[in-house]
């Protein structure tokens, strides 16, 4: 533990050797998390984060085959598992609370909006959405935005679930969902989307996603990132989350990202930094185990249910006590392509509200939990109003 806390406190907690007795594991995190530098780990404990930095490049080298098994590690796990926690749509990434009395299921809505917004999408459009997960931002973009949409994931329950709720809501014409790489991807496309897949590329193959990005996207086409990243300059994946929970993943610095950017020809048009609306994202998620957690530990035995309660307080925590944020950038080949205004985004975003009011019904078709959720579980709500 004194040698290496980041990694061994987790696996204690997991083992049952740490026991909260009053309080939470997120209460305790809270506090470890917000302690000033002089109370960081010792210089001796700070060896195991040199040598872990020297080896983060091989240890995210995902070649195909090993992109897909890192992948399958936590996407292709039972499919009731992400009932428990996610809204129903299931989306699993940063929600976008435009209040703080806002439902998880109206600032998930709100967060593919915003992203909708970005894109300036207008009918018969073709969209990627590279890492599309089960598939509803794709289904929001065919449906509110009247879009082509073609999503590709490496998870094969994923790709299952998204075409069966495509199905079920009448937009099999509209989306098609693949397991495809990225890599592997051709044709051209007039927008392209990428929420939450981006810690999963790998420093040594930025260049190479974003090459390929400017290879499909249309000239007049516009690019959407949003991902998890570090304020304060490169460093290494948690020891604990890169073992347990996502291997081969990484979250970046933009000194990391927009090199790369840059080298593929590409040209940002928008970065917007979110700071503390994943904590409160991951904050629901965390409440909503909590409520089923018995169900957990009756599905999936006690051990488990501890790996995935640390992995939730230990993620909000991150994100409420240490330089964790999300950001979006906006990527286009030509200047002329966005409004010189950011106004249009607020514009689009009432557009499509107003849009929603007819589709909602549909919308919230598909996955639905079959167990109860925290009080935060009731129906969406148009923000319009």
């Amino acid at each position: 533990m004194l040698f290496d806390p980041e990694l061994r406190f987790g696996e204690a907690y997991v083992n049952g050797d740490v026991v909260v007795e009053r309080g939470t594991i997120a209460d305790v995190l809270a506090i470890v998390l917000a302690q000033p530098e002089k109370a960081k780990p010792p210089s001796w404990a700070r060896i195991q984060n040199f040598v872990r930095y020297l080896r983060r490049r091989w240890q995210q080298l995902n070649s195909l085959r090993r992109a897909r098994r890192n992948v399958a590690h936590h996407y292709d796990l039972d499919d009731e598992l992400y009932e428990l926690f996610l809204d129903a749509d299931r989306q699993y990434s940063c929600a976008y609370f435009e209040s703080t009395n806002q439902s998880l299921e109206n600032a998930q809505l709100a967060k593919k909006r915003h992203l909708a917004a970005k894109l300036i999408t207008r009918p018969y459009q073709h969209i990627l959405d590279i890492g599309c997960g089960w598939g509803g931002l794709a289904m929001y973009l065919a449906r509110i935005c009247d879009a082509q949409v073609t999503g590709i994931t490496l998870s094969q329950n994923q790709r299952t679930i998204a075409n069966t709720r495509a199905a079920d809501n009448g937009l099999s014409e509209r989306t098609k969902f693949r397991l495809q790489d990225y890599r592997r991807i051709t044709g051209a496309f007039d927008r392209i989307v990428s929420v939450g897949m981006f810690e999963h590329v790998g420093v040594d193959y930025y260049d190479l996603f974003f090459r390929k990005c400017a290879e499909i996207l249309d000239k007049d086409g516009i690019m959407v990132l949003s991902s998890i990243g570090r304020s304060e300059g490169p460093s290494v994946t948690n020891p604990w989350i890169a073992k347990y929970i996502f291997p081969g993943g990484y979250i970046p610095a933009l000194s990391e990202v927009l090199p790369s950017v840059e080298r593929a020809g590409l040209l940002v048009t928008d970065i917007e930094i979110l700071r503390l609306q994943y904590a409160d994202t991951i904050k629901v998620w965390r409440e909503r185990f909590v409520t089923n957690r018995k169900i957990f530990e009756g599905r999936y035995g006690s051990e488990f249910a501890r790996m995935w309660e640390f992995y939730l307080a230990v993620s909000e925590m991150a994100f409420r006590k240490l330089a964790m944020m999300v950001f979006q950038l906006q990527l286009t080949k030509h200047q002329s392509v966005i409004p010189n205004t950011r106004n249009y985004i607020e514009n689009e975003s009432i557009r499509l509200r107003a849009i929603e009011q007819s589709f909602y019904p549909k919308l919230r078709q598909g996955i639905s939990s079959k167990y109860s959720l925290a009080s935060d579980s009731r129906p969406v709500q148009s923000s319009i109003n």
